[in-house]
């Protein structure tokens, strides 16, 4: 896989309730990612860019919510959400500081 389809299939970390319970307990990481983007191309994009082994891949079409504006209804953009399980010992880091 080329670098630029890499840092297309990321779209960045999905930061909630949950997901940083999952990181702390389970060492699972949740990320937004190309509506587009498989499992294996996904996979490969998060051990190129954080040098870490991946175990399993969980992805999750989130459907767009209807929300009422000024103008009548109106409808959010429908995303994708990966699951991250990486394998035992590893761990990620987000601060980008280069050991």
């Amino acid at each position: 896989m080329n670098q630029e389809r890499v840092f297309k299939v990321l779209l960045g970390p999905h930061v909630s309730e949950k997901a940083t319970m999952l990181a702390d307990s389970k060492s699972q990481f949740v990320f937004k990612v190309a509506t587009d983007a498989t499992k294996l191309e996904i996979k490969k994009a998060v051990e190129s860019l954080f040098n870490v082994k991946v175990a399993k891949v969980s992805t999750l079409n989130v459907q767009g919510k209807t929300k009422r504006t000024a103008r009548g209804l109106g409808k959010r953009n429908d995303w994708k959400k990966a699951y991250i399980a990486l394998q035992p010992g590893q761990d990620l880091d987000f601060s980008g500081s280069a050991e």
